[in-house]
């Protein structure tokens, strides 16, 4: 049996020092080229031991969720995450071959709403029993003109991250999102994530850590909206 089934349907299993995932062959695909490339940049994540049809299998990444941390040592994850994720916006979009902008994203999202793809019973609680098409008006009438583009993670909520028992992240999981983007998608993520789990101050000092401004503290709403429909 799995030890897990994750949002998007797939099953995973934890091995001996190795961690296997079944999902559809074209999300798998998307996972292992993320993290080859990821890895390839110098920051934490699992490595790719074997693909195939139908099962990834990487390494087993050590560490705990900041939820199981001691609470003192929580400043210091959060500083920690917020490094990891500077680093990480911090490269070459040039050298990113995967395209996460809005061009991209709400393409996607359009079509998960006509497909009824967009789970409506796990929407935020400003959001609760709204329609697919009520979704879809808010997003377009709420699209930035703009975007600020670097390499985001895509989905780095704290269940997606790994730390040390002292705090220092371990491994960044998940990253099949992975791509250019509004440095606006991961904040929006990771202190929706924070304040969640840890509380609104928590989450606060991340943005503050993360050095978002005031536009993209203005700006965090519209990529949690965007964030329903995946």
């Amino acid at each position: 049996m799995p030890e897990s089934t994750g949002k998007s349907g797939a099953r995973v299993w934890r091995g001996r020092g190795v961690h296997r995932k079944q999902d559809a062959p074209e999300r798998l695909a998307a996972d292992a080229a993320r993290l080859a490339w990821l890895g390839e940049q110098g920051l934490p994540c699992p490595e790719v031991v074997s693909l195939t049809h139908d099962t990834l299998t990487t390494t087993t990444v050590p560490g705990r969720p900041a939820t199981e941390l001691d609470p003192a040592v929580r400043p210091r994850a959060l500083a920690s995450l917020a490094e990891v994720l500077r680093a990480l916006h911090a490269l070459p979009t040039a050298g990113c071959p995967f395209d996460a902008s809005l061009g991209t994203t709400v393409a996607a999202a359009r079509s998960r709403a006509v497909h009824g793809l967009v789970d409506l019973e796990d929407l935020d609680d400003e959001r609760r029993g709204w329609s697919a098409r009520r979704l879809l008006a808010e997003l377009d009438a709420t699209l930035p003109a703009r975007e600020d583009l670097v390499v985001c993670h895509g989905d780095p909520g704290l269940p997606n991250v790994l730390f040390s028992a002292d705090g220092e992240v371990t491994g960044l999981l998940d990253v099949g999102g992975l791509g250019v983007a509004d440095r606006c998608r991961d904040l929006a993520i990771a202190h929706r994530s924070t304040r969640d789990r840890l509380g609104t101050a928590a989450a606060q000092e991340l943005l503050e850590r993360c050095g978002a401004s005031d536009r993209d503290r203005d700006l965090l709403p519209f990529y949690r909206l965007l964030d329903e429909f995946f």
